[in-house]
């Protein structure tokens, strides 16, 4: 059970609760408007982690490309010793 009179309101803020007896503490009320809250939390985390993920997804494909390149050049090199022989 809570205890209403613990709490007071908020100015311009009808979801918002002061705690009276925890300076500083607010309490948003409004369980649905806190459960999007926690889904665009959430979402953003996953976007973040998606990002990582390709970057590293483009990193690990340069690293290979930039081997290729490498590889190439030295397979150059070596047939132009063999033409220049």
């Amino acid at each position: 059970m809570i205890d209403e009179s613990r709490y007071e309101n908020v100015k311009d803020f009808p979801d918002m609760k002061k705690d009276k007896h925890v300076p500083g503490v607010v309490i948003n009320r409004n369980r649905s408007a806190y459960e999007k809250a926690k889904k665009r939390a959430l979402d953003a985390k996953k976007r973040l982690i998606e990002e990582e993920e390709q970057r590293d997804a483009i990193r690990t494909a340069t690293r290979e490309i930039n081997s290729l390149k490498s590889e190439m050049h030295e397979i150059k090199n070596l047939l132009q010793q063999l033409v220049d022989k």
